[in-house]
């Protein structure tokens, strides 16, 4: 009997068809609420400074909310799996709402940044949720179409996101930000509380809620992500901060372990390590939160201080990806159905590996089209990468674990990208120092980029820093493939069809 493919199915009849249309609608404004929150602020960022200072600590408006995100992750996962995800959805929608309305009053910098903080416990519940429930309203055959949804979403926002920053603080006030998000996540709120319809539990003893293991996770993920989003920037790697976070960070990694053996029911369970296509597909994804940091950190100020491009221009460079992503997510089923999730996702990889490393013979100063198309080919290898990824994982468990492996899976690919955030941009500093006599600073940098005075040797400078970078990316890519191919089984054990 397929009892994992059950929840799916009763999930699916109480969901009736007619209203499914309408969840997805409203997973779709859940996941642009969340989408489209970093990419909105930071267009803002001069005028939230000129407004309310503190430009000294302004990162953390978006370091605080990375970290609140990340952390709370494996939390929602385990809650939706134990309370149902309609809750979780609706009280993370809540959250981030009341977030937002904060951080439309706030008076300081330090008042915003809390409010962000806020606005990130309740992001965390979106993101993991929504891909849950998407595994859940669909069965495995038509999991790609609301999949290939949910990345246009991220694509749209990707675009759109700076430029309704900048048409709401130029033309309104950067508080409007804030405010835009309530009528979007209102309407969402009431199509989830109307329309979804979640299977009923069996009747048992309530779901015990592992709170001690919920607490220690938090503070560990708080504790080792701070460490790795400050280190050589807030202060130096070897500095006393930083090897007391880090030092504080592994002592509460043997605390989560301690007290997550004990409880009844953890919030990180060792079968999500010990399952072989679980914890491939972890590393794996985690991988690619490292390399995407190399084109969205660094592209743009490569477009501009070697290619010479406009702000705008630069972004086009990026934003290009976003197109072929999503398209060949959705086509990447044709795919799967033939070879399977492990080698379309091999393939993909692959692919982007290949592309990545292309970018070091690119010529200095080269042309604006040739990044364009190494980007536009880019989307496309990782579209083929993540999606047969996602589905393939989610396939292979049943309704009470979904969430936790969908959660485990989107916080080992946020952890990639805070870790590469720090890692490529220690490698970056290091080529700049090098090339400049000693005085690189990426910041430094940027802002004389910004002001016209970038000499040519620092453009040169400025190459040969994101080439290491780009390097360093394909080898992420490469280490990804290889996790896939030791690690992963050649056929993923589905579960539900």
């Amino acid at each position: 009997m397929d009892t994992t493919g059950a929840a799916t199915r009763e999930t699916g009849r109480r969901t009736r068809p007619d209203r499914r249309g309408a969840v997805v609608a409203a997973l779709m404004l859940a996941m642009a609420l969340a989408a489209l929150d970093s990419t909105v602020v930071s267009t803002a960022v001069p005028q939230i400074v000129g407004d309310l200072g503190g430009f000294s600590v302004f990162s953390w408006l978006f370091s605080g909310y990375l970290l609140a995100v990340t952390v709370t992750l494996p939390v929602y996962g385990k809650l939706s799996d134990t309370v149902g995800r309609k809750p979780v959805l609706i009280v993370g929608a809540v959250l981030f709402l009341l977030g937002s309305l904060l951080c439309a009053l706030a008076w300081n910098m330090g008042a915003l940044i809390a409010f962000r903080i806020v606005q990130g416990l309740g992001g965390g519940a979106l993101q993991g949720t929504v891909q849950t429930l998407a595994a859940d309203l669909y069965p495995l055959k038509e999991r790609p179409r609301i999949q290939s949804k949910l990345s246009t979403v991220w694509a749209v926002s990707a675009v759109a996101g700076p430029a309704l920053g900048g048409v709401l603080a130029t033309y309104a006030d950067w508080r409007w930000i804030f405010l835009i998000n309530l009528p979007v996540g209102a309407a969402a709120l009431w199509l989830i509380v109307r329309h979804l319809r979640e299977p009923d539990r069996e009747p048992g003893p309530r779901p015990r809620v592992d709170w001690a293991g919920a607490l220690t996770v938090f503070a560990c993920g708080g504790v080792l992500l701070t460490a790795l989003v400050q280190g050589g920037v807030a202060w130096p790697w070897l500095s006393a901060p930083s090897l007391t976070l880090f030092g504080t960070g592994l002592a509460l990694i043997a605390l989560v372990v301690a007290v997550e053996r004990r409880a009844a029911e953890p919030i990180i369970p060792g079968w999500v390590w010990r399952r072989r296509t679980i914890a491939a597909v972890n590393l794996a994804l985690g991988a690619l939160g490292l390399l995407m940091v190399a084109p969205t950190v660094f592209l743009p100020t490569y477009a501009q201080a070697v290619l010479g491009l406009a702000p705008v221009a630069a972004g086009f460079v990026l934003s290009v990806w976003t197109l072929s992503w999503p398209v060949a997510a959705a086509l990447s089923q044709h795919v799967y159905r033939r070879i399977g999730f492990r080698d379309t996702a091999m393939l993909g990889i692959g692919l982007a590996a290949l592309l990545l490393f292309a970018f070091l013979f690119l010529p200095y100063p080269g042309s604006p089209w040739q990044p364009t198309l190494l980007m536009l080919l880019l989307g496309g290898a990782l579209g083929l990468f993540q999606l047969p990824l996602i589905v393939g994982v989610q396939s292979t468990v049943g309704w009470s674990e979904r969430g936790t492996t969908t959660a485990s899976v989107l916080f080992c690919r946020q952890t990639g990208q805070t870790a590469g955030a720090a890692v490529f941009g220690a490698i970056a500093n290091s080529v700049l120092a090098s090339r400049l006599g000693g005085s690189g600073d990426l910041d430094a940098v940027t802002r004389a980029l910004d002001h016209g005075s970038a000499s040519e040797a620092t453009r040169r400078a400025i190459a040969s820093a994101v080439h290491a970078v780009y390097l360093g990316a394909s080898c992420a890519a490469a280490l990804a493939f290889l996790v896939l191919l030791l690690l992963a089984p050649r056929r993923f054990p589905v579960l539900d069809g």
